[in-house]
């Protein structure tokens, strides 16, 4: 009698493959939140004029020295579009394997859009501008385009919870289901404080991180 024999190798190695390339890939997305905060940080304490009680961090991309901020966006984009790419190879299939790589994604493509379209100069950024804002179109498309972006990403939370709460992660997929109403608040909040549409926003790209972090290092194929 004879018979043919094949070892599991190459299928070990391919998936094993895919693992690593995934893995590389939502780096990006676990880095992006924090690199972009960090820079708008130490923009926003070393830039004459500027005041985090008073302006946005998307301001920085005004005045002299704004190139840096423009690339922090562009650069912030490229890891979040990378991050979605891990995300997708991460959940595989299902619902949420569809639609929260591409809300990831539009959340990236949003901080293009906001490089493209600076935000209007306003409460006396940069040095020697007027306290009240004047509409721009650009100021406007770039209002819109956040605001996209963050629906967006608030709704990958929603989505993710249910991969979350798959792999055992139950205060985790609670979490996620809280932390959009957080974000939105701070953007509600912004008309009396500048403050919480930072804190907002911030949470926000804090809490992908966390979130694209830990379904990264927990084990399931939901």
């Amino acid at each position: 009698m004879t018979g043919t024999f094949t070892t599991p190798g190459p299928i070990h190695s391919v998936t094993t493959s895919q693992r690593s390339t995934a893995r590389r890939l939502t780096v990006g997305g676990v880095l992006a939140g924090p690199l972009f905060l960090a820079a708008g940080l130490a923009q926003g304490l070393t830039r004459d004029g500027f005041d985090l009680t008073r302006n946005a961090i998307s301001q920085l991309a005004l005045g002299g020295a704004g190139w840096v901020q423009t690339l922090s966006f562009v650069f912030t984009g490229a890891l979040l579009v990378a991050g979605a790419a891990g995300l997708r190879r991460t959940l595989h299939r299902g619902p949420a394997g569809r639609w929260a790589p591409a809300l990831v994604g539009v959340f990236g493509l949003s901080f293009w859009a906001a490089a493209a379209f600076p935000a209007d100069a306003g409460a006396g950024f940069p040095e020697g501008s007027p306290d009240a804002t004047v509409m721009s179109g650009h100021g406007a498309a770039h209002m819109v385009a956040g605001m996209i972006g963050y629906v967006a990403l608030c709704a990958a939370f929603v989505v993710l919870a249910r991969p979350l709460a798959a792999r055992g992660l139950q205060g985790w997929a609670v979490a996620s289901r809280v932390v959009p109403v957080a974000v939105l608040a701070g953007f509600m909040g912004s008309a009396a404080s500048v403050l919480a549409f930072t804190a907002g926003a911030g949470l926000g790209l804090l809490w992908l991180s966390a979130v694209m972090a830990r379904l990264a290092d927990a084990p399931g194929d939901h």
